[in-house]
């Protein structure tokens, strides 16, 4: 590291800032699926980022648009004011969108993708004269960003412990992780798409479906281990929100855009939500950009409730649909259609998948999970030192074998550029395996 370079003043997010900052791992530049460390090593990119960098670093046609926008329009305020690029890249966004979800909120990632859904939810019913609708309904394990709506929805306890309350009327489904079943399943698990029913036989039994707005799930829980839905799981859950009057919010942040094969998860599993929270690669990571994707009939209720020349829905941010992300967004998804990113994840899939599986039978490894182009790991922890053997895998990837991947807990995830070559999966899959055997 540059010895000018002084670290004590950023306070890093999810990191353990002393052990980063007594050896800082640097990256500089990124191109395609590498990125280059301040000492000029090349780093292949297994995690697109952070599950975001959909099209490979760098991409001149998106770089292109920024630098483009920028130079003629830096910012304009969308509070009683507009901007026509805004306007192009919601619709751009609903022509790839699941059927009927044709209104676009923007905000500026996935953490206020998630409160904003939560907030037109409860507004919708409100507006509605529903006012009994309160009660919102996350998972176990899941991760809906670092709002306070989002942490309350989430099953993660270490997200919110140090907080106090967050939002009152919460409850949560049970994860569907079942090893003892579905362990080393390839795709979809076949076991416990009967855990849907608790929504309806616990849940919804327990606090009156008259009180209850909305489920909010992951079609993959990705940032707790790629956690994949059962077959029947996603289904069953559609339909026993469409019996009560529920509404079903997917949060698409990272399953969007490519990531298993199809513009989102919704298309994947056949299941059709009342909103859909994206983020990260909607714009290819190169601007912060998050939208909620919203059924035209919750946005028309709002538009009908409301007297008219009064703002609608009391919410918005400084920089939704900022003309750079907006430029970028745009940019983004002509990339994906033109270079058929979506089928070509679709068609590296299962060789994908096999490499992950090669590593059954390796030592520490207690199950694989996959499905598209992301997949889990999930290796025995150290007696006593939770976390410790993922992260020294983490480490060594990185400075062994100039591999980028990222750990959760004891379980490692993979996401890489939907660019990926048949030969780079090979060598990523080889390091890893080749650590874990040493």
């Amino acid at each position: 590291m540059s010895t000018s370079l002084n670290t004590d003043h950023f306070w890093m997010p999810f990191t353990s800032n002393r052990q980063f900052k007594a050896a800082p791992r640097m990256l500089v530049s990124a191109s395609g699926m590498y990125y280059t460390t301040e000492d000029g090593r090349q780093i292949l990119d297994g995690t697109a980022g952070l599950w975001c960098v959909n099209a490979g670093h760098g991409h001149p046609k998106i770089i292109a648009a920024i630098s483009q926008q920028a130079a003629t329009l830096d910012y304009a305020p969308c509070f009683q004011m507009g901007h026509p690029t805004s306007f192009e890249a919601a619709s751009a966004l609903v022509s790839i969108a699941p059927a009927g979800l044709n209104r676009v909120f923007f905000c500026n990632d996935g953490s206020e993708g998630v409160d904003s859904a939560l907030k037109i939810a409860l507004a919708y019913h409100r507006v509605r004269g529903d006012s009994l609708r309160h009660r919102l309904i996350g998972r176990e394990r899941g991760y809906h960003g670092v709002g306070f709506g989002g942490i309350s929805v989430g099953g993660i306890a270490g997200n919110r412990k140090h907080f106090g309350p967050a939002l009152p009327a919460v409850d949560h489904l049970r994860h569907p992780l079942d090893m003892g079943k579905n362990a080393f399943s390839r795709g979809l698990p076949e076991h416990g798409g009967e855990l849907a029913d608790e929504l309806e036989q616990r849940l919804i039994a327990l606090h009156d479906p008259a009180t209850v707005a909305a489920v909010i799930v992951e079609p993959v829980q990705g940032s707790t281990g790629v956690i994949l839905p059962p077959k029947g799981y996603l289904q069953k859950l559609r339909t026993t929100c469409d019996k009560y009057g529920i509404l079903l919010i997917f949060d698409e942040v990272i399953t969007g855009f490519g990531r298993l094969g199809a513009a989102f998860g919704a298309d994947y599993f056949g299941v059709v939500p009342d909103m859909i929270v994206c983020a990260k690669a909607l714009t290819n990571a190169s601007v912060p950009m998050g939208a909620v994707v919203v059924k035209q009939e919750i946005h028309d209720a709002f538009m009908a409730a409301a007297p008219e020349n009064t703002i609608e829905f009391f919410h918005g941010y400084t920089y939704s649909a900022h003309p750079l992300a907006s430029a970028a967004m745009l940019a983004t998804l002509d990339v994906y259609r033109s270079e058929q990113l979506f089928e070509r994840a679709a068609a590296m899939a299962p060789y994908f998948e096999t490499a992950a599986h090669s590593l059954k039978g390796l030592p520490h490894v207690k199950d694989v999970r996959n499905l598209g182009m992301v997949c889990g790991i999930e290796l025995e922890g150290i007696p006593g030192k939770p976390t410790t053997r993922a992260f020294e895998v983490f480490i060594r990837c990185f400075e062994e074998k100039n591999i980028l991947i990222r750990t959760t807990g004891d379980i490692i995830a993979l996401s890489p550029p939907l660019i990926i070559e048949k030969r780079q999966i090979d060598e990523l899959f080889g390091a890893i395996a080749d650590i874990l055997k040493r």
